[in-house]
């Protein structure tokens, strides 16, 4: 078999990550087999329409590297990819069931399909639209509902997810083909589309499992093959009661992306909420899991949404990054995350700093306030000094005569490195008998009044001789 797959998003809003795991499983499928991957934009419901939409499912899917081997910009021989623009083949294929008589033209004003609906309601039985199906109806055209002629009966099918699923007629109704502004429904719309594709496995999320039915009854109705069916379950809420929603705190990608969270990490994650190869691995590249995946391994319930997972990950990733690829690598992704006074300096102090701090990064937006000591003078604050724990039991005496005799060890260097600091700040803890969280801390608050930093040397390495000196030297001064 030629894999085909296809990710099929609406262009209403944001993209959840929700959506974006149903890009991911297609995109790792279809490389896995050497097949392709479809990228088609269903825009049929027009009052939903978000202008821009689009760009961003584009940019969103270049950003995690999942590249589309037909669809918009890279076309294809299956163009037009807009379902807006596929209109006629739409009406093509709904004129051919109702020449068979499966299908017709349904002028019911929404008024009375309410009154059926609440009749039912009342009886407390299902609202099946097939009952009330009017007896005449009028030749159909552009601006009359067309609906699906049902014939309820038994189906059976497998779902490579779900397993071995089958229903009964009470499920099949007659729902509307083409709208009253002449779009197909997605009910409607996706059949002819991934017959006319030619898509071999349907991946959507587990919800559009109770449709399946009606979808089977329109592939029949038509004369197509069904596809092979791949039910996603969904992503949980953090409290594992819920699909996940915007009200449980879970972003669009394009913010994760913002806050400094890394594509490798964010594809990393999104492809293990439901999906493992069986091992114990948590870290995986595009090329692991596209040479990993299988659907036998898609689990069959709902996985729960952990954002401490996703960090932490994303930590993980920042130092793969930077050992197996350099500081360099890791520089090129940190665009726009530095302090904005760091734009006064050149790229190799940059990445100087990014080298010691790296490590400590859970995200690239971290470095806002985890490097901004140096690159301008932090205020001094001796109450920093004062209230820690490691500090409160000296006197401010003893604080100053501490930091006058590390200036005094420190300017006699002449060698400002990493190892020859490191053996005068030892020295210093012998002369002065004091504890490293002692003496170390002292140091570290007056270089950067921020509440962690790198290795003392490495601190004081990439700040300079002169700097260091002069902020060791302005807190004595304070005290």
């Amino acid at each position: 078999m030629n894999v085909v797959t296809r990710f099929a998003p609406s262009p209403t809003g944001y993209i959840h990550i929700g959506n974006v795991r149903s890009a991911i499983y297609p995109y790792l499928l279809a490389h896995n087999k050497n097949g392709k991957m479809i990228l088609r934009i269903e825009d049929t419901d027009r009052e939903r329409y978000v202008e821009g939409a689009t760009e961003l499912i584009e940019d969103t899917l270049n950003w995690l590297g999942l590249e589309w081997d037909e669809g918009p910009i890279v076309g294809g021989p299956n163009a037009p990819y807009f379902q807006s623009e596929r209109k006629e083949i739409y009406h093509e294929y709904a004129r051919k069931l109702i020449e068979s008589g499966r299908a017709y033209a349904d002028p019911t004003p929404p008024e009375k399909i309410n009154q059926y609906r609440e009749e039912c309601n009342k009886k407390k039985i299902p609202f099946l639209y097939r009952n009330y199906r009017p007896e005449k109806t009028p030749e159909w055209e552009p601006g009359i509902p067309l609906r699906f002629k049902a014939d309820p009966k038994n189906y059976e099918w497998v779902d490579e997810v779900m397993g071995d699923m089958k229903t009964g007629p009470e499920v099949l109704d007659d729902i509307i083909l083409i709208k009253k502004d002449g779009f197909p429904t997605y009910n409607f719309a996706h059949i002819v589309d991934d017959a006319e594709m030619g898509v071999t496995h349907v991946m959507r999320g587990v919800e559009y499992l109770s449709s399946t039915p009606n979808y089977l009854a329109l592939y029949e109705a038509l004369n197509l093959p069904r596809p092979i069916f791949v039910s996603l379950p969904h992503i949980l809420a953090p409290t594992g009661n819920k699909k996940l929603g915007k009200r449980d705190g879970a972003k669009s990608v394009t913010e994760y992306r913002d806050d400094g969270v890394l594509p490798e990490a964010m594809l990393n994650y999104l492809a293990n909420l439901g999906w493992n190869d069986g091992t114990e691995q948590e870290i995986y590249t595009k090329e692991d899991l596209i040479k990993k995946f299988s659907l036998d391994r898609i689990q069959n319930s709902g996985a729960r949404y952990d954002e401490t997972k996703l960090l932490w990950l994303n930590g993980q990733w920042i130092r793969k990054i930077f050992d197996e690829q350099g500081a360099e690598a890791l520089y090129c992704k940190t665009a726009g995350f530095w302090p904005e006074v760091a734009d006064n300096y050149d790229d190799n102090y940059k990445m100087e700093v990014l080298s010691i701090i790296y490590d400590r990064l859970k995200t690239l937006s971290d470095l806002r306030e985890m490097t901004s000591y140096f690159f301008e003078e932090p205020k001094i604050d001796t109450d920093m000094l004062i209230n820690n724990k490691f500090l409160k039991k000296s006197s401010e005496s003893e604080l100053k005569e501490l930091l006058e005799k590390t200036v005094s060890k420190l300017s006699s260097l002449e060698s400002w490195e990493k190892d020859s600091l490191q053996l005068a700040l030892n020295e210093l803890l012998e002369e002065t008998s004091k504890k490293p969280a002692e003496l170390f801390s002292l140091i570290r608050i007056a270089l950067s009044y921020a509440p962690f930093s790198p290795a003392l040397n490495l601190t004081l390495e990439v700040l300079g001789k002169e700097v260091s000196l002069a902020r060791l030297n302005a807190t004595a001064r304070a005290i």
